[in-house]
Order: C-alpha cells, then structure tokens, then sequence
C-alpha cells in the first residue's frame, strides 16, 4: 500500500527541488476541482493554513456561468469570498504533472469559518457524523466508467463533437487486444494514481468501443469521494498530455453503452473492523441493520436520483437492456437492477448503487446515499423481497425518474433529504437542476450541441 504524503514530505521535496508547485483545490458543485496553483515555499510558509476564493465557484453551471437565483450568493450580494482550508490529510504528489503536489480544501464562510453547508465535501462530512454518533463507519467504493477518444480536446471542440474516433473499434468489455491499444494512457492512469497515493486495483474495457473503467480500493466515504474527484482529475489531464480526450458524459452516443459511476456500500462499527452489514446466520447473510439501510435506498430512491443523475443528458443513459438500470428495486447479484446485493454471506456483503452516472458529483451522491441509509435505519423500515429475473421487462415496479424534470420535483419535495442536508442546501441543488432544464428548455438542441451531447 502507498504511504501518506505529509507537510514533512512537501518540506523535504521542495527544498530538494522535486516539488516546486502546489495545486490548492475545492471541489464544485459539478465535481471538478478548482483552485490555485501555489508556489511550493509559499504553500508552506502559510498557503497551507487558508486562501481565498469567490464564491460564485459553488454557484455555476457547466460553463462557469454565474447562475441567478441562489440564497448563497449573486450579483447583489457582490459575489464575496470564501476561505480554502487545506485537508492536510488529502496532501498528495501528482505524478503527471512535473514538480506538484495537490490538496483539497473544506470551503468555510468568510467571516465566521463555518464551514458552507452547501458545498460538496460539507455535505457528506455531515452525513459520515451522522453515522459516527450511531456508533458507525460508511465504507464506500466507486467504479468510474469513461470513453477515450483518439482527438485532443482541442480538435474534438473545433469539430463540433462530430465524428469522434473512439481510441478502439470494438466492443471491449474484458477485452485484454482491444484495451491494449488503449494501454499508453490506461497504464499512465493506473501508475499516475498510484504515484499519488490512491491505491489502484484494476482497469478493463467496458461494454462500447473505447469505454474503460478504472477501479481503485474501497475506503471511509470521505476519503474514496476525495479520491474519486481527483481520478477523474487526473483521467483527464493524462489524456489530455497524450493528445487524446475523455468525457465522462452518462451517455456521450446513443449507439454506446452509457458510462456508470456504481456505488458499493457498507457500514461497519467504528473503528472499522466489524462489518455490521453481515450476519451469517440470516438470508443471504444480510444483518437486520443492512436490511433497514437497503430498505431507506429503495424508500427514498426517487428522492435521492437528482444527486446521481444531475443533468439532462444523465436520463439518456437509462436504457433497457443496456446494464443501465430502470427499476429502484434490489436483487441478488443482478444486473437489471438498479441496487445489487454483492458478496452476500462474506465479509464484503454490500449494496451496489447502479442507479449513478459518471457525471455524478461523489461528495453528493454518497451523502444522499448515507441520508437515505441512515433514513431506513432510524426508521427501522422493513425490506421489501428481492426481484428475481429480467427487472426491464418487469411490470408495475417501482421506477427510476424517466426525467430530471421528474427527480427535481421528488428532491424539492423530500422532507428526509431537507431534514438530513438542511432545508436551504437541498434549495441550493433545486435551483441547480431547475437551471439545466431551464437552459435545456430555453436552447435545445443547439445548448446540447455547445455542450457535446448528442441530438435526440
């Protein structure tokens, strides 16, 4: 396993000339980082204690464009600062880039540094105390699918998005001939990640031509949506240093497979060591408090899907017949369905989301799956029997939202997630989605076409 990399470690490779810049980096709304690029001396002579920003960054759309409409902030409140805290526990090299290193910041306010409760890593620290003060520890992992495309960034923006070439031309789910031609920017990923500290697993070819997915360890869920947020990062710019592209849009072709971000999830007691979602002795080894937390996904998963699915080409990845699901319901290691039970009678009993895209923003989407978790468990709801069988041909089951139309109107109207989050950050992601459906609505098909999405 790789070491933590501390201040001390930043210390010796800067005066040493290895490390000579520090990105300083909050996560957005989208899940991207933005940030600053420190000199490495200045970082540590006080950059590692605070910096600033505007707070129009956890107030934008996809563009970086100021949105009306926020309680937060906007042009009458003369867009303000916020205070950038250093996480010293996410201090990590960035092997990619020559001579840096990274951090994550907690976004506090700019008077009282408190931290802002709408902004993403604010959000999921508030449901991981929830479950510390239950006497529990949320162990997540999420599994990032994404297309390759053999243009540049550049080259695929001057086209259009038309005509891009997928870096193979098979279908290459465990394809080990096809994904070696992908293998230049895979095995630059895989070692890049493990350079920087995050412990990778594996990679393989997905379901389309050109689709990959990168798997790296399950950890706390905090630390696996910091980790996710600087994977796609990195997928990204090591792309990008190749003369290629990636998007993690959730279905970039109508002819593809879309691309996920599953999920898996389990509690265990809190210092880690107990997995509290096993009993042997019970049905396919599901403790009662798993059962309770399954049944809170299933009961609130309308609510929650905005937070997996957060924009409008997000609901043109459920698709029967195409291992995106289109049923809210679980079953035992089966694909059809949006919640999967995996390693049932082991140490590594789970619950598997497969409801989220790879456009979702982790911090959130792990909050809403905690809240709704939490929500099973307080409320000691009992699971409903799981579905056998092909769940797309399945008849009168509970649905996933067909829109973002429809998932906006379930999280505005959601007392669970406005008691767990808080009224006003629920209001904050409401105006997010009503703004994409706004645009989308107000522009169609050329707003599509400005942002790469296919035409319907």
């Amino acid at each position: 396993m790789t070491q933590p990399y501390t201040l001390d470690d930043l210390r010796t490779d800067t005066a040493a000339g290895r490390i000579d810049t520090v990105l300083v980096c909050l996560v957005d709304m989208q899940g991207r980082l933005m940030g600053k690029r420190f000199h490495a001396e200045f970082f540590l002579e006080s950059g590692h204690k605070e910096t600033h920003s505007c707070n129009y960054l956890l107030a934008t759309d996809m563009e970086m464009e100021t949105v009306p409409g926020y309680a937060s902030t906007s042009w009458a409140a003369g867009y303000g600062d916020y205070t950038m805290r250093p996480d010293l526990s996410t201090l990590c090299r960035i092997p990619w880039l020559e001579g840096t290193a990274l951090v994550l910041c907690d976004v506090l306010d700019h008077h009282g540094h408190e931290d802002v409760p709408h902004s993403p890593r604010a959000i999921l620290k508030k449901q991981v105390k929830r479950l510390e003060a239950m006497g529990l520890k949320a162990f997540m992992a999420s599994e990032l699918e994404f297309f390759l495309f053999d243009q540049s960034y550049d080259d695929a923006r001057a086209s259009g998005y038309r005509d891009l070439r997928t870096a193979s031309g098979y279908n290459e789910d465990y394809h080990i001939f096809q994904t070696t031609k992908e293998e230049d920017v895979m095995r630059a990923i895989r070692n890049g990640l493990h350079g920087a500290g995050i412990p990778v697993e594996n990679s393989k070819g997905e379901a389309s031509a050109g689709q990959e997915e990168i798997n790296v360890r399950y950890a706390d869920a905090l630390t696996m949506a910091d980790r996710h947020a600087i994977i796609k990062n990195a997928c990204k710019e090591i792309a990008w240093s190749r003369g290629k592209a990636i998007t993690f849009l959730a279905k970039w072709n109508y002819g593809a497979a879309g691309s996920s971000s599953h999920i898996h999830q389990s509690l265990w007691s809190a210092d880690g060591k107990a997995p509290l979602f096993l009993d042997k002795d019970a049905e396919h080894g599901m403790s009662a408090l798993m059962r309770n937390y399954v049944a809170g996904l299933l009961a609130h998963a309308s609510e929650i899907t905005c937070f997996l699915a957060p924009y409008i080409n997000s609901y043109k990845r459920f698709v029967a017949g195409t291992f995106a699901p289109t049923k809210a319901i679980w079953s035992s290691d089966n694909r059809t369905a949006g919640y999967r039970l995996c390693g049932a009678g082991t140490k590594g009993i789970r619950i598997e989301c497969r409801v989220g895209g790879s456009d979702l923003n982790p911090y959130l989407a792990m909050a809403a799956l905690l809240a709704a978790g939490i929500s099973g468990i307080e409320n000691k709801l009992e699971l409903e029997e799981p579905f056998v069988g092909d769940a797309y041909g399945g008849r009168d089951i509970r649905e996933i939202p067909k829109t973002l139309r429809e998932a906006t109107a379930a999280l505005d109207g959601s007392r669970m997630l406005r008691d767990a989050l808080g009224g006003n950050v629920v209001d904050h992601y409401v105006r997010a989605a009503q703004w994409e459906q706004e645009e989308y609505d107000r522009r169609i098909t050329d707003w599509e076409v400005k942002r790469g999405f296919e035409r319907a």
